[in-house]
């Protein structure tokens, strides 16, 4: 607009304003003396105009949907081209049992899978060890050697699916795993496709699956870089994880600048190796959470991806686009299901859902409303699957490309978002770094402080968690089924990795592993000697004990 318009608009609004808004605010006031997004408190005006975006450059801000700086999405066409991939994350107790839900979710309609671990493989460990105890199946598969993870894909082509693996310090022994049955089913490498985790920096403030310490840890993210850009071509080796960050008590800020710093490590650390960013950037992914605000969120995912553009440009004096986009997966907010009236979950994650949709994501992972209670039966996993596919084929909001784009109040939560974000990674970097930052312990408080305040806001009443704190009810909830882990199969996976052990070639296996020893005391790349241990069957925990006497387990101090 030119400044006469601008003017003439300027004077409307405060006409408006006397004559309009001033004797309704006097009469009847309005519900709060100030309104704020949901978790960074930033300040929601009443009324947003063309005065707001008045010195908006459009194509350095906005621009078009496929080009840099990818405000309004990272493909020209987004879901008019394919629809986001629904992604079920998804893990039972055992190989078959996983492999069962898989072909149930295939059947269903997913149209990826998403592969969930025990806490003892997410921890290095086989199900016989002592440290396993309890665990085995429990909060997903146990995956103790190459027999297991052939079994999860038995009767399923690698060919035509696209596998997340949420998994982290053994990433590298899974994704040799997955790659060794790949070559076994005949598929090329090169048509692998995939996600692996492999985001440790999250772990050391977030979720604390972790095993060694940051050094080489990040020795073994850089190595799976390489490995992939070498012969997975279309394998994410990363994804970089908001979400746990999220999920620890982050605001949408502190998600966005926590994670992107996170990825600024990676991307030096790779660097320093002698990899070229434009080899491996392209194929770096995200992960994100999708909470309440629904505007709060589809902006968040707007300026996620302006500053990373931003940041791979002015950083890594990268210009080439597909090296600067942010590609992202999205899983509704797990910290905000409640036990308690558990049929609103299903209300929850559907707005979540629609703000990961509105926010372009590339793939989506709806949660199931008895996730605060247990793992998932199918009749939850397959609502939850429905929400997505309503929300694809019936609601007509992937028909236009960022249809947000353009509200003069969305454009200045982006703006807003961003800004914050930046401060944030410029408070991190005269810290020294993530790495730093980590270390001392400084991102850890940060997320604390605001998990405790949000808790007292909700034991105070402040923050309404409906059927929780306010508008509850005196009748008793209804029987739920709960899904369980019978303690046979769990008996079962110890029997089974002992059986591998007895009908294996000892031989073979201690050769692969004192091969794999040798590549980690020098400086090689680890993941051929991990495939080749992996087809000699030696054991998850196995080839983690090498790498814990070689690099030492990581303690807080």
């Amino acid at each position: 607009m030119d400044e006469d318009r601008l003017g003439t608009l300027r004077a409307e609004r405060d006409r408006w304003c006397r004559e309009t808004l001033d004797p309704v605010l006097e009469r009847y006031g309005e519900r709060a003396a100030a309104f704020e997004t949901d978790t960074d408190g930033l300040a929601v005006d009443r009324l947003y105009t063309p005065l707001d975006r008045k010195d908006e450059e459009y194509l350095a801000e906005i621009g078009f949907p496929g080009e840099p700086p990818f405000t309004r999405g990272v493909y020209p066409t987004m879901y008019r081209g394919r629809r986001w991939t629904m992604r079920q994350y998804a893990g039972m107790g055992t190989a078959a049992e996983t492999n069962e839900r898989f072909r149930y979710l295939i059947d269903e309609g997913q149209t990826g899978l998403s592969m969930a671990f025990d806490l003892p493989t997410q921890m290095g460990y086989d199900s016989d060890d002592a440290m396993a105890a309890g665990e085995v199946g429990r909060a997903g598969v146990a995956i103790d050697s190459l027999a297991d993870m052939k079994l999860v894909f038995d009767g399923i082509d690698l060919s035509e699916v696209s596998t997340s693996m949420t998994i982290n310090a053994p990433a590298s022994v899974l994704l040799a795993m997955y790659v060794a049955v790949g070559d076994e089913q005949g598929v090329d490498r090169t048509e692998l496709r995939g996600t692996i985790q492999n985001d440790l920096l999250k772990e050391y403030i977030a979720r604390n699956t972790y095993i060694y310490p940051p050094e080489p840890s990040l020795r073994i993210i850089t190595d799976i870089f390489a490995f992939c850009a070498a012969e997975l071509p279309r394998f994410n080796p990363i994804s970089i994880s908001g979400y746990h960050v999220r999920e620890a008590g982050a605001t949408a800020v502190q998600e966005v600048a926590f994670t992107l710093a996170n990825a600024i490590e990676y991307v030096e650390a790779a660097v320093d190796t002698g990899l070229d960013v434009e080899s491996f950037a392209p194929q770096l992914s995200f992960f994100f959470a999708a909470h309440n605000d629904l505007f709060e969120e589809a902006a968040k995912f707007r300026a996620a991806r302006r500053l990373w553009a931003r940041i791979v440009e002015e950083r890594f004096d990268v210009s080439d686009s597909d090296a600067r986009r942010l590609k992202f997966h999205t899983q509704t907010a797990g910290s905000t299901l409640t036990a308690q009236q558990v049929d609103n979950n299903v209300t929850r994650v559907a707005y979540q859902a629609l703000a990961a949709v509105l926010g372009g994501t590339q793939s989506l992972h709806t949660n199931s409303k008895d996730e605060a209670l247990g793992i998932p039966t199918e009749q939850t996993v397959r609502t939850a699957l429905r929400t997505q596919q309503i929300l694809a084929h019936e609601t007509g909001v992937g028909d236009t490309v960022d249809p947000l784009a353009g509200s003069y109040y969305v454009e200045d939560l982006t703006d807003r978002l961003e800004s914050a974000a930046m401060e944030l990674l410029a408070d991190i970097d005269d810290r020294g770094g993530m790495l730093a930052a980590i270390q001392s312990g400084w991102v850890e408080r940060e997320l604390q402080d605001v998990a405790y305040r949000r808790q007292r806001e909700i034991e105070s009443g402040d923050r309404i968690v409906v059927g929780v704190n306010r508008f509850t009810t005196d009748e008793a909830e209804s029987e739920f089924e709960v899904q369980e882990i019978a303690e046979a199969e769990r008996q079962r996976q110890i029997e089974r990795v002992e059986r591998r052990r007895d009908d294996r070639d000892e031989e073979a296996v201690t050769g692969a592993l004192e091969d794999l020893r040798t590549v980690a005391s020098g400086d090689g790349n680890l993941m051929y000697p991990m495939i080749d241990a992996v087809e000699a069957e030696a054991t998850t925990g196995e080839i983690c004990t090498v790498l814990r006497d070689i690099f030492g387990e990581y303690r807080r101090h």
